[in-house]
């Protein structure tokens, strides 16, 4: 009797030693990127989130498992955040011309006409990515062999910023645009009286009013197709910067039919329609989906002089860009949003923008304040400025890639004195102790790992510069990959959630053929994503 007890007691005592997960991934190197970014070999994930991360004898030993996934060494990272990226306007832009990497104008119609005979049902023909830094003479072309080229159906490309479009005679006929129009935060130019199609800025907003809207199919399936791009990348949350209302109602439609499984952090657009519906409501927030922020624009970009700036470009004397809205208008937002939890995220390019939106913040904003109002970019700081960011706690969101891409033009839009604040990301990184990192695709390319090289190793992907662009403001390893994890996931108020590999965090998590905190700095592009798991599950 005394010994089937003992039986009984023994038998209770070795079902208690083990507990049911659904998955355990072993003998794998797990970057945590917790506080003290430790590495683990095992953990164990149930229900969608991380239960337990330690070594391979003690997971083993301690869970059943429905799947068990041997990484045979590979290296496990948090699932990569995009702290700024455009998933809509980059889902859009897969279905329309590629332009990106033209070196004339000349050849950008010729991809035009290979795209339009493809896609002959099109009543509009798009593109994307021209950027005529890259062309010789560097300057921007008239319309007039657009205009051959397409003389009945309207046309508009847009430049790789985002922040020019060159149009059709059709297309300005349509938007009702004349010379001599003038618009707020905009340019239309022109050459000896008459257009040119070269729209900066605001300029070409009435041409994209005319584009009719996709219908929900066609949506449905340019997002999927960027969703399945961004798994490809290990990118499991990203920041979409500027949406309406409607695209988040289709978002959220679709998530919850679980249709589309990429986490989102949405700011919405800076307009009167998405501010009367969403600040009486407040911050909006599922699973995969959280609306806390409103993107603001204070001015263009450098590539196109729409970046405003303190003194004169060097490269066009007389001309110091502009900013999209009279001051006024960041003012009255500031303090209209100052009052609610949404966060004020704001595009600033130039020193005299990031200035005048640096001062505004410094108003409504208190020391201490955990608010984490953005700055988009932040990419040229006057060296009095710089402190302005850690006096109240504001969020320098940067890009590693533009830096990378416009080092190539930039000291002679600013000259070499301006250069020291430009793209400046170890001074931002000084100031609050953390800085998170994107890549503002479609505008770059959404490959996180030349986010990567451009941040620690300062080169682009053709391995310029030999010793590294402005290389005193490189990051180190850990640091990129906290700007690409949990310092992207804290500027998104996500870091309870995501951004590491934590118990009680979701099961986010990517499997890399190469580890990036060992990788050679030119083999770093040379990375793959082996698999991607968003909540436990395999998406890729």
């Amino acid at each position: 009797m005394r010994n089937a007890y003992l039986l009984l007691i023994a038998a209770v005592l070795i079902s208690c030693t083990t507990s049911s997960v659904d998955m355990i991934v072993h003998h794998a190197v797990i970057y945590t990127v917790d506080s003290s970014f430790s590495v683990g070999e095992a953990m164990a994930i149930k229900d969608g989130k991380i239960v337990e991360v330690g070594k391979n004898d003690l997971i083993i030993a301690k869970y059943d498992a429905k799947e068990i996934i041997d990484a045979k060494g590979q290296p496990v990272y948090p699932g990569l955040i995009d702290a700024h990226a455009h998933f809509v306007g980059y889902a859009r832009s897969l279905f329309q011309a590629d332009l990106f990497g033209t070196q004339t104008w000349e050849e950008t119609i010729e991809r035009l006409k290979v795209f339009a005979l493809q896609h002959p049902e099109l009543k509009w023909i798009q593109g994307r990515g021209w950027d005529q830094n890259r062309w010789p003479g560097k300057q921007f072309p008239t319309n007039d062999l657009l205009n051959q080229a397409f003389p009945n159906i309207p046309v508009v490309i847009t430049r790789v910023d985002g922040h020019a479009s060159i149009a059709n005679q059709t297309a300005l006929n349509l938007a009702g645009i004349k010379a001599g129009q003038t618009v707020v935060g905009g340019n239309i130019q022109t050459l000896n009286g008459q257009l040119t199609g070269v729209l900066i800025d605001n300029a070409d907003n009435a041409i994209y009013a005319q584009i009719p809207d996709p219908t929900k199919d066609d949506y449905t399936k340019v997002l999927k197709a960027a969703q399945a791009n961004c798994f490809a990348q290990g990118l499991t949350t990203v920041t979409d910067c500027g949406l309406n209302y409607y695209d988040v109602e289709v978002l959220d439609e679709l998530q919850k039919a679980n249709r589309l499984q990429m986490r989102l952090y949405v700011m919405l657009a800076d307009n009167d329609t998405n501010l009367t519906r969403y600040l009486k409501s407040g911050p909006y927030k599922t699973d995969k989906l959280f609306v806390n922020g409103f993107k603001v624009y204070a001015d263009g970009a450098l590539g196109s002089r729409g970046a405003c700036l303190l003194q004169h470009y060097s490269d066009e004397p007389g001309w110091g860009g502009f900013l999209l809205r009279n001051k006024s208008h960041y003012d009255s937002l500031a303090n209209v949003l100052s009052k609610t939890k949404f966060q004020m995220c704001t595009h600033a390019i130039g020193d005299s923008a990031n200035r005048e939106i640096l001062n505004i913040y410094n108003k409504y904003l208190q020391p201490g304040n955990d608010k984490r109002w953005r700055i988009e970019h932040a990419q040229i700081i006057d060296a009095a400025d710089f402190n302005k960011f850690g006096a109240v706690a504001i969020v320098p969101s940067v890009q590693p890639t533009h830096g990378t891409s416009d080092m190539y033009w930039a000291t002679s839009r600013l000259g070499p004195e301006r250069m020291k604040g430009a793209y400046a990301y170890r001074q931002l990184l000084q100031q609050n102790g953390w800085i998170p990192l994107g890549t503002d695709f479609p505008v770059e390319d959404i490959s996180p790992f030349k986010t990567f090289l451009a941040a620690v190793v300062r080169k682009d992907a053709k391995g310029f510069p030999d010793h590294g662009f402005q290389m005193e403001n490189a990051l180190t390893r850990e640091e990129t990959i906290r700007g690409m994890t949990i310092w992207a996931a804290k500027s998104g108020f996500l870091e309870k959630e995501v951004g590491s590999l934590e118990p009680g965090k979701k099961a986010d998590f990517i499997l890399l053929d190469q580890d990036l905190m060992k990788v050679k700095d030119q083999d770093i592009l040379k990375t793959k994503v082996t698999a991607t798991y968003v909540g436990g599950k395999k998406v890729h």
